[in-house]
Parts: C-alpha cells; structure tokens; sequence
C-alpha cells in the first residue's frame, strides 16, 4: 500500500521530533528513573500517528530509524511494508528531508523551520530527541525525568505526553517502550493529533 503524499509530511514531522498496542503492567510500580540521557543513541521501531483533517480522522503508521549524536540526528521512515517514504538529517546549521519518491531535497536553517516549510505549521519536531529517552521540559520550564511511577507530563510546546511501557520497568535503570504523544488544535490543517511511538528492545 502507498502512503499517501498529503500524509507523508506528518509522518515525517513526527520522525523528525524523533516515536501499537500494550498492555499496561499490573502490579507494584518501580520508582526507578529512566536510563541517563546520552547524545548517542540508536533507536528503531514504530509509529502511529491519529489525527482529524477537517473534520475527518485519518490513521497511519510507519517505521523508524533514529541515528543521533550530540550534534546530528538521522532519521530513516519506512511504510509497514518496507517503502522508504524519507531520509531526514539535521545538523546544527540545517535541516534536509529527502523523500522516497525522488522529489528534490528541501532544506531549512533547522528542524522546525522544516516542518513549517513542508506542513504549513511547526510542530516541536526537536523534542523528540529526549522524549524518545524519557526526559522533557515540563509547561513550567523545568526538567522532566520520567519513571514508571512519574509516567506523565505537559511540555512547554503543550505536548502530553504518556510514558505507558518500559522495555523492563523493574530494571535499575529503565527505558521508554510506548510513549503516547497528544495535541490539541495544532493548526488550521490538522485539528488534534495522537501519536503511539513504540521503541523496540536494545540488541543485548
């Protein structure tokens, strides 16, 4: 199945910030904070993103390739069937989208000024480069540090965001396995979005 043209950009937005089911764990919560933030890290795994478009809800859903250091990010999107929808790269000077279909590159001075060039508004693409660890900066501009048992939190953007699996939430030091990312009222062209980012297990 080929994803739409006018979806691929919000799938590509959602990359660039950074990431369909699971089971809520029962039982005592572990009060352990997440694994300590690293410029360095390589993720895969999937998205879906919920939004209404005038009016309509929409669906769709994507694969992910996260490369970041403590100056790039390098992102690869895939259909669920293995189509490369984009190649994202930011550095600290730009930010480049090259889609799958071999359309010409767009640039920007940086990640959000991408978005609002490919979208027609911005959304906070840059955050995802921490929420993807578990750490935020809250309405109130304070830091955030999620755990299993302080799972929630408003960002500065207004982002709630929902930290609802661990890939092992008894571990010292845990890791995000489903964040739920929810917008109101982002834009005149998307009316609300919810994005169910699934990180899959570290090679061990």
């Amino acid at each position: 199945m080929t994803t739409p043209s006018f979806l691929r950009p919000l799938l590509l937005a959602v990359a660039l910030s950074a990431a369909v089911a699971g089971c809520a764990t029962t039982g005592p919560r572990s009060t352990s904070v997440v694994a300590p933030y690293s410029d360095k890290t390589e993720l895969t795994g999937r998205l879906t993103i919920n939004f209404s478009r005038d009016g309509k809800k929409e669906s769709m859903t994507g694969k992910y390739d996260w490369q970041q250091d403590k100056e790039n990010v390098n992102v690869s999107l895939t259909s669920p069937l293995g189509q490369m929808i984009a190649v994202i790269k930011v550095t600290p000077h730009s930010a480049t989208l090259t889609q799958g279909d071999k359309a010409p590159p767009q640039t920007a001075p940086n990640v959000d000024a991408l978005t609002q060039k490919a979208l027609g508004w911005t959304l906070p693409v840059s955050g995802l480069r921490y929420w993807l660890q578990g750490y935020a900066t809250d309405s109130d501009g304070k830091p955030f540090t999620a755990s299993p048992a302080n799972d929630t939190v408003i960002t500065r953007d207004g982002w709630k965001l929902e930290y609802v699996d661990w890939q092992d939430e008894k571990a010292a030091v845990p890791k995000p396995k489903l964040i739920y990312a929810t917008r109101l009222a982002l834009g005149q062209a998307v009316d609300d979005m919810n994005i169910r980012i699934f990180i899959d297990a570290p090679d061990r």
